[in-house]
């Protein structure tokens, strides 16, 4: 195979050059381009495997590159080079499709580690359902999602009902990217002592606190290199909602007793089944973080939406629970099962789906299930005769990320009254790119 060929666009011939000299270093070929006008020429010429842009160029800005990379170099992975501390400019970045981002003055530790990975996107990924199944459009969507976030090393958020198979799409998110052979870190946010969460995060230096008696390693550093999914994020208490922020900035941690902060390359992904906005007006949420991790949200859909995919998905859990059970054959739904079962609205989603089927081959004759195997539930209103409105998901990840700005905005705009020097502020951004964001968006 030859060797990788990088596109570097910065106007300071310094920063082009310790780019070149460490990437030719890591093995690959480097091409230079001093302008956005220049960068444009060099795509035309040739086929990049990874670009890296400085935010700030003579004719432009890198955010166009990303969009015109995007559009017409759709695959290419690239990385926008920001001021040291802009983290409105890093998300702004990762929110147009770059890939990452890397802050001034670079650190080369961090530089290596993010080629590596960009560079593990040629090879590509094994694609299969795992275990996302179902053929109704809001699925099909939510594949086509699932493999764009893929791709990007955005954070990103999964909102959705409880039951709704968020972990899931989470864990493909992470078995799809670059990340894949590296750690996928499930943590439930609610479950963890709030005295003990700093030491569970970060870890702890031995003596640091009673009963530490040695060295922990804590759940970023177990993450290295893949994913940590921070599901029920909402449950975060202030205090610890204030060091994951400064974590997520800076991509560091301090362990508890330490004195320095310890690199982390890790990919955030967080969940909730709570209305994160609603939280963050109440007060009980920071707004700057939750702007942090809801860079991209990605939103379950529920069963009810969904009800097609009742049948096939039912026959995949009696499948699951009939090897359990050590049954020859799975037991079939009759006909009256399956009418009762596309009627039930499921407020639990398919986790109550496998609950109930789980029960059904229990109370059945182990070869046929009939409606009243089920013992749904008698006080949950069936679902209305009238079609389900099926949701859109944005076909192209610029658009939805556009959505998820407008949102974003209007709601500091009605939160302060629609004083725009109030709501810059909300959102942390400079009025001048708020009346910029304003007018591109179309936002009356």
């Amino acid at each position: 195979m030859s060797k990788a060929l990088a596109l570097i666009v910065d106007d300071e011939a310094d920063i082009r050059e310790l780019l070149e000299i460490t990437l030719s270093r890591m093995g690959l070929r480097t091409v230079a381009a001093g302008s956005l006008h220049e960068a444009r020429a060099r795509l035309a010429e040739q086929s990049f495997d990874l670009c890296f842009t400085d935010m700030r160029l003579p004719d432009g800005n890198g955010i166009e590159l990303v969009g015109l990379i995007q559009k017409k170099h759709a695959g290419l992975p690239v990385a926008v080079i920001t001021a040291y501390g802009s983290a409105q400019a890093a998300v702004e970045s990762l929110k147009a499709g770059a890939f990452d981002f890397v802050s001034k003055p670079i650190d080369l530790g961090q530089l290596r580690k993010l080629v590596d990975t960009a560079l593990k996107l040629r090879a590509g990924t094994a694609a299969d359902d795992g275990g996302l199944l179902g053929d109704t459009p809001v699925i099909d969507a939510l594949r086509a999602l699932i493999e764009r976030l893929a791709r990007s090393q955005a954070p990103v958020h999964i909102t959705g009902e409880s039951g709704t198979g968020k972990e899931l799409v989470a864990r493909l998110i992470h078995s799809r990217s670059p990340r894949a052979d590296a750690p996928f870190v499930p943590v439930n946010c609610g479950a963890i002592p709030a005295e003990l969460m700093e030491s569970e995060f970060f870890g702890h230096l031995k003596g640091s606190f009673s009963g530490a008696t040695r060295d922990k390693a804590g759940l970023f550093q177990a993450a290295e290199g893949g994913t940590l999914f921070l599901d029920e994020v909402g449950d975060l208490p202030l205090h610890m909602q204030v060091k994951l922020l400064r974590a997520l900035q800076e991509r560091a941690v301090r362990p508890v007793g330490g004195e320095t902060e310890v690199p982390v390359n890790v990919r955030v992904i967080s969940a909730t089944h709570k209305d994160l906005g609603e939280l963050t007006a109440a007060g009980s949420f920071r707004q700057d973080l939750y702007y942090r991790l809801n860079v991209i949200e990605v939103r379950t859909p529920s069963l009810r939406d969904r009800q097609a995919d009742i049948p096939l998905l039912a026959e995949a859990i009696l499948s699951r629970l009939a090897q359990a059970n050590g049954l020859d054959h799975p037991p079939k739904l009759d006909d009256s099962a399956l009418g009762r079962l596309r009627d039930y609205p499921f407020p639990g989603n398919v986790r109550e789906l496998e609950n109930v089927l789980e029960r059904a081959v229990t109370l059945s004759d182990g070869s046929r299930i009939s409606a009243d195997d089920l013992r749904l539930r008698s006080d949950v209103q069936p679902i209305a005769a009238a079609p389900v409105a099926v949701p859109a998901i944005a076909s192209d990840l610029e658009g939805q990320m556009e959505d998820i700005e407008r949102r974003a905005i209007i709601e500091a705009l009605e939160k302060s009254r629609y004083n725009k020097t109030r709501a810059a502020a909300l959102l942390g951004m400079t009025f001048r790119s708020l009346r910029y964001r304003i007018k591109k968006l179309n936002i009356e």
